[in-house]
C-alpha cells in the first residue's frame, strides 16, 4: 500500500471506470435528468478533482460511483468489477466531519471503526491506526474525543479513518469547505502528502476552482445539469506543490484562469460540438 505514487500507476485497465453515467430523479412535476451521458476514468495513483458550476450533480455523481446511488443507466468499475452496492475497497470523506464521527467514541475508537466492522484481527487494527494517526499528524491525540478537537484536527480524523481502511480509491466530497482559510490550506498539503506517501488513488470534488488546480493532478470539468464532462485538463504543475511559490506560478494563474473560464462557460450553457480552447 506504501510508496511513492510513480509506481503506483501502470496498466492499461483504469482503476476507477465511470461510463456513460446518467442519473435521473422523479418528482412531481416529472422526471429531472441531473447527470447525462458522463464519462471518465482515473488510472492507480492519480489524483484528479472534478469541479462543475453549483448544482452541476457532482454529489449525484459521487453517491453513484460510490454505490451509495444506483444510476439510471451506465456503470461505474472498480478495478474491472461493476459497483451495485458500496465497493469494500473504496473510502469516502465528506464535507460535515462533525456527522461522520461519534463524539463518545475516542479518536483511537473513530479510526478503528470501519476496520472492526471489516473484520481485521485486533493487532493489525491497532497497526493501521497508528500509521494513519501519524500520516496526518495526529499521533498525540488518540485518546481525546472529537469534540475537544478543532475542525481542522476533526476532518484529520475522518481522513485518518479513510487511510486507515487502506481504499484502493478515495473519494472526497468537499472535505474542506466548513473550515477556515488557513486550515484549508493545512489540509491540502496534508492530503497531496498522505496521497504521495501512501500511493492512493483520489477524487476529490470541489466548487472551489483554486483547490482544484492546486490538488490535481487533473482537472475534470463538469457542466451545468444535466452534466456531461466539459473538459478533462491535464494540470502540469511541479509535483511538489506550496501554497506560496505554486499559487505564484504564472502557469498556474493562467490555469486557474482556464478552469474559471470552464466554469463560467458551463453556466451559459455548454457546446458539446465546441472545442475547448487549449492551456
Amino acid at each position: 500500500m506504501t510508496g511513492d505514487i510513480s509506481t503506483a500507476r501502470g496498466g492499461d485497465r483504469p482503476l476507477l471506470s465511470v461510463q456513460q453515467l446518467q442519473k435521473i430523479y422523479p418528482t412531481s412535476a416529472g422526471p429531472v435528468e441531473a447527470v447525462r451521458d458522463l464519462t471518465f476514468d482515473l488510472h492507480a495513483g492519480e489524483f484528479v478533482c472534478l469541479v462543475g458550476p453549483s448544482g452541476s450533480g457532482k454529489t449525484t455523481l459521487l453517491k453513484c460511483i460510490s454505490g451509495l446511488m444506483a444510476p439510471t443507466s451506465g456503470r461505474v468499475l472498480v478495478d474491472g468489477q461493476l459497483v451495485d452496492g458500496p465497493p469494500r475497497n473504496m473510502a469516502l470523506v465528506f464535507q460535515e466531519y462533525g456527522r461522520s464521527l461519534y463524539p463518545w467514541l475516542r479518536v483511537q475508537a473513530n479510526v478503528e471503526l470501519p476496520l472492526r466492522a471489516a473484520g481485521v484481527p485486533k493487532a493489525e487494527r491497532a497497526e493501521r491506526v497508528t500509521e494513519a494517526l501519524e500520516a496526518v499528524g495526529l499521533d498525540h491525540v488518540p485518546q481525546s474525543y472529537p469534540w475537544q478537537l478543532s475542525g481542522g484536527m476533526q476532518q484529520r480524523v475522518a481522513i485518518a479513518r479513510a487511510v486507515a481502511y487502506r481504499p484502493e480509491v478515495l473519494l472526497m466530497d468537499e472535505p474542506f469547505a466548513a473550515v477556515d482559510a488557513q486550515t484549508r490550506a493545512d489540509l491540502e498539503d496534508l492530503v497531496r502528502s498522505v496521497w504521495r506517501k501512501l500511493g492512493l488513488t483520489v477524487l476529490f470534488v470541489t466548487h472551489d476552482i483554486d483547490e482544484s488546480v492546486y490538488l490535481g493532478e487533473r482537472v475534470v470539468v463538469l457542466s451545468s445539469s444535466p452534466t456531461i464532462v466539459q473538459e478533462d485538463l491535464s494540470i502540469d504543475l511541479p509535483r511538489d506543490r506550496d501554497q506560496l511559490e505554486t499559487r505564484s506560478l504564472p502557469r498556474f494563474v493562467e490555469l486557474r484562469h482556464h478552469v474559471y473560464e470552464q466554469i463560467q462557460r458551463a453556466k451559459r450553457g455548454f457546446n458539446a460540438d465546441a472545442a475547448a480552447p487549449t492551456v
